[in-house]
């Protein structure tokens, strides 16, 4: 049962004087943080998105000067136009949105229904776009929550993406005033809750297709070696996840395989290359493929495109005969359950 919110017009125990302002405290927010999304496809929507994105500096570690003259000469003018395409081709039409921002909203929702206690607010935030973490921590600021709990929505752990996400956090703190009480939420990326909601979603997925693979593809989304060799913990934190996963479903390494997605540019980044192995595969004999995404918590256009549109046609192009991509966790109950476990984690002691 849902418990009442906290006195809103005390501090700690102490009354506050008669005649003085109402002062809003003594709640806990929850924000959880996802990438980002351009709010539309059109061309300056998109340059707008991935400008901001291109210019963190924990994703492109060049140095600023030069990069900046790379990123406006010769990425922003013509790199909007092909993200538009591959956009269009997922966007949510229904709501005029990316599934992104749906599967944001609805995580949000489900986790504060889960968590179902007036003393905890959940908000749901984007690195990149909107609505932004500075926007949401104002919410949950004028919510009376003077404790916050940070959750990125990033199983492994990469300075690219939950540091990122951390740093926008407290560079957001720096300009308040009145500072809540921070935690974040450490990687989960061998959570045995995070674990078990992955290998059931490929056991539903499997069952519903009618065939069984050949080879289960583990794809995450890459970072460049380099980022690896300073000593980024992300690709070990995919093997490891890529391990426990095949572990659960009883496979060996002969049908199972992690690869890595999305590479920009031209310097070397983690292989095995998942387009590659999607070429390779049917040579080998291997004609039906199945891939799962654990490192996004929500599909997205890196899943229901560059996987499931364009890696379909790759594989398809070389001879394979079944291809299919297990939807991301999203909002199902599993995920769900699996957030509500890692917040109340968090944010015991504080309730």
């Amino acid at each position: 049962m849902a418990k009442s919110p906290p006195s809103l017009a005390t501090t700690s125990s102490n009354p506050l004087p008669a005649g003085h302002p109402p002062v809003k405290i003594g709640r806990i927010g929850v924000l959880i943080v996802n990438l980002g999304t351009p709010q539309s496809t059109d061309y300056w929507s998109m340059r707008r998105y991935l400008k901001e994105f291109l210019s963190d500096q924990r994703v492109i570690e060049l140095n600023p000067l030069v990069w900046k003259l790379i990123l406006n000469l010769f990425i922003l003018p013509f790199r909007p136009q092909k993200s538009a395409r591959a956009y269009r081709a997922i966007w949510n039409r229904e709501c005029d949105e990316s599934p992104l921002l749906t599967l944001s909203r609805a995580q949000g929702e489900g986790l504060a229904k889960a968590l179902d206690d007036d003393r905890l607010v959940v908000a749901w935030a984007m690195r990149y776009g909107h609505p932004s973490i500075g926007e949401k921590l104002t919410q949950l600021q004028d919510q009376g929550c003077d404790r916050i709990v940070t959750l990125a929505l990033y199983p492994q752990y990469s300075a690219t993406t939950t540091a990122s996400v951390h740093d926008q956090l407290f560079r957001e703190l720096m300009k308040r005033r009145w500072q809540p009480a921070i935690r974040t939420i450490p990687p989960y990326y061998d959570h045995p809750a995070y674990i078990a909601a992955l290998a059931a979603s490929v056991r539903r997925h499997i069952a519903e297709q009618g065939w069984q693979p050949d080879m289960l593809l583990a794809s995450f989304h890459g970072i460049p070696k380099a980022y690896f060799d300073k000593g980024d913990p992300y690709h070990c934190h995919c093997q490891k996840t890529g391990r426990l996963l095949r572990e659960a479903l009883d496979l060996d390494e002969t049908n199972f395989q992690v690869t890595f997605q999305s590479r920009f540019g031209p310097k070397e980044w983690l292989e095995p290359y998942t387009d590659e192995r999607l070429k390779a595969l049917p040579a080998k004999g291997m004609k039906k493929v199945l891939v799962v995404a654990p490192g996004f918590a929500s599909d997205c256009v890196e899943t229901l495109e560059e996987l499931a549109i364009e890696g379909r046609d790759i594989f398809m192009a070389f001879g394979g005969e079944h291809f299919s991509c297990v939807p991301c966790l999203n909002d199902h109950p599993d995920h769900i359950e699996m957030l509500e476990t890692l917040v109340r984690n968090e944010i015991s002691g504080w309730l």
